[in-house]
Formats: C-alpha cells, sequence, structure tokens
C-alpha cells in the first residue's frame, strides 16, 4: 500500500494533517494528488470514450474492405472521412482488439515430397564432402525458378569432386521424368561409372522406379539423404543459391522458355568450366582457375613461381612468348 492510499484509508479515524506528519508529507501533496489523480482518471475516461467510437468506424472501414486492408489503410480512410487521429492509434486500437488483414503468403513450390511408401536408400556419403577425384560421387537435386507463365523446375547432376554440373533437365513439372533425364545427360557426357554413387534427397521423384531401373543398369550405387536434413546435399543447395542469385533474382523472366535460355546459358558457359580469363573463383570451386594457373594451361607447361612478383612476372612473360613462337612453327 502506498502512502497516498494509506491516508486515504485511515483519514476519517485520525485525520489528514496527523497521517500526513506520519509519513512526513504535507497536506498539499495529498489534496494535489487527489486532484491530479481525478484529471488522469478523467483524461483516460475519455481517451476510453473516443477509441470506442474509433473502434466501431475501424470496424466498419474493415469489413467494408472484407478484411483486406491493415491499419495504413484503414487511416487513410479515417482521415478521408474527417476522423482526426494519427496512425499510430489506429495500429494499437486494430491489434488490441486483434484486426488485422488477411495477408496473402507467397506460394512456393515443394520439390522434395518425401512422404511415400517407396523404400529410402541408405546415406553413404554421410556428408564427406571432400572427394578429389571425378566420377566419384554425383550429387543431385531439384529447384524452381518462377517465370510468367508459371514454375520452372531444374533437375542437376553436380560431380562432387569438380563441382560441375554434367546433367540438368528442365521442365513443367515435377514427374521423375525430369530427374531422369538430368542423370542420363550426366551418363552420356562422362559415360557409365560402376560403383558411382549417386547421391539425392529422398524424394518421389529419386525414389521411383525409372530411376533406380537407369542406375542399376549403368551399375552406379544409390545414397539418399536422411529425412528432412537438407544439409546432406549442402553442394546441390550451394549451386541453386549461386544459380539464385547471380541469375535468378537479378531479372524476371516472362516466359518458361526464357528462362531455360538463360539457365542454359548459366550452366553452360558460366558455371562450368573453362573459366573465362577474368575469373577469380579459387580452382577448388570447378568453376575458374587463378591467374597463374590459367597461363600454365594457355602454354601447356607448368611453371613455378618464386614468390617475387617481378621475377615471376619475367618469368610467365618468357613462357607466353615461346607459347606463340611454337605455335607459329
Amino acid at each position: 500500500m502506498n502512502k497516498h492510499a494509506f491516508i486515504t484509508a485511515h483519514k476519517a479515524q485520525y485525520g489528514v494533517l496527523t497521517l500526513c506528519r506520519l509519513v512526513r508529507l504535507s497536506r498539499s501533496w495529498f489534496y494535489g494528488y487527489d486532484a491530479s489523480w481525478a484529471a488522469l482518471q478523467g483524461r483516460e475516461g475519455r481517451r476510453a470514450a473516443q477509441d470506442v467510437a474509433l473502434l466501431e468506424r475501424i470496424r466498419h472501414f474493415f469489413k467494408a474492405s472484407k478484411g483486406r486492408y491493415g491499419s495504413k489503410r484503414i487511416h487513410r480512410d479515417l482521415r478521408a472521412d474527417g476522423v482526426c487521429v494519427s496512425e499510430r492509434r489506429v495500429a494499437r486500437i486494430m491489434r488490441e482488439n486483434r484486426i488485422s488483414a488477411r495477408l496473402r503468403k507467397p506460394r512456393k513450390p515443394v520439390t522434395t515430397n518425401s512422404n511415400h511408401k517407396l523404400t529410402p536408400s541408405p546415406n553413404l556419403l554421410g556428408r564427406a564432402f571432400h572427394c578429389t577425384t571425378p566420377n566419384t560421387v554425383w550429387l543431385a537435386d531439384i529447384t524452381y525458378v518462377g517465370t510468367g507463365e508459371g514454375w520452372l523446375y531444374l533437375a542437376a547432376v553436380k560431380d562432387m569432386a569438380s563441382r560441375e554440373i554434367v546433367g540438368w533437365s528442365m521442365a513443367d513439372h515435377l514427374g521423375a521424368d525430369l530427374c531422369c533425364d538430368a542423370l542420363r545427360m550426366a551418363l552420356d557426357r562422362r559415360g557409365p561409372v560402376p560403383g558411382l554413387i549417386a547421391h539425392s534427397d529422398r524424394g518421389v521423384q529419386y525414389a521411383s522406379g525409372d530411376y533406380r531401373k537407369i542406375i542399376h543398369r549403368a551399375r552406379l550405387i544409390q545414397s539418399m539423404s536422411r529425412k528432412g536434413q537438407c544439409l546432406d546435399n549442402a553442394p546441390m543447395e550451394s549451386f541453386f543459391s549461386s544459380l539464385k542469385k547471380e541469375l535468378v533474382h537479378r531479372q524476371r523472366f516472362a516466359t518458361r522458355a526464357q528462362a531455360t535460355a538463360a539457365i542454359f546459358e548459366y550452366i553452360g558457359v558460366f558455371y562450368g568450366p573453362p573459366a573465362p580469363p577474368f575469373s577469380h573463383r579459387l580452382p577448388d570451386t570447378g568453376r575458374g582457375f587463378r591467374r597463374n594457373e590459367l597461363e600454365n594451361r594457355r602454354v601447356g607447361s607448368t611453371i613455378t613461381l618464386s614468390g617475387n612478383r617481378d621475377e615471376d612476372h619475367l618469368r610467365v612473360s618468357t613462357r607466353r612468348r615461346a607459347g606463340r613462337t611454337c605455335r607459329r612453327r
């Protein structure tokens, strides 16, 4: 109990003056407190009454918009109707009364459907992504790209050692043929390698009979990620992230054909080796080479650099001239 409440409770028995002396306060403080509290109660009462009136107007405009308008649009309609109120007050009243617009959440397609009765293959990879021999492990996955005509789905196969996309396929559906075509392309380009691990998620496309038939005929070994563990296929997630950051999110595709052509160029020209001379990517990404290694490839020999910039520059320049002389002869 605070001092004012104590004095109020006992003032009829002992008097205000005696109680104020007891708690070491003046009578003016006590009566001033009463006046301030009464004024505050009056203001709060008036504000509460105004909030009730505003709530009715807010509900009217909210119903007129069929539940689509938020606080900003409701505030705009109130001001147009001659009601002087701030947007923050409108937002507070709507929040306190749980009035909120129905927001349309962007629909994103689900590319992995692991809720099927097909038996998944064991996870043989175990996130061991440090592979140095090509055609040892292939990674496969599906992603989507939005266009003006609808979704375009991309299935890709990636060599874990070279980081090269060795097979891909695009379509407007998520059928098993999408993944089968990507795997066939990889086999046509690299050839069947018995014992190669073909890793993917547990999607119904990769567990289908058609996909497993191709794996069996090529004498590959199928591996699947654990359920709900997208990081078991992290290198493929990294490729899709680069694709969307460097291509998809930079432009809008009016048609699926336009998106298909752009993705084909990205995979075949930009992402896959050989890299352009200005590439700054590291060699272990499979997407480019350091400048000195690129020069070595041009002249067809190995150059050992000493660490001295002037000496190394002279040495590389000499080998360039030697290479040009050999080609002229």
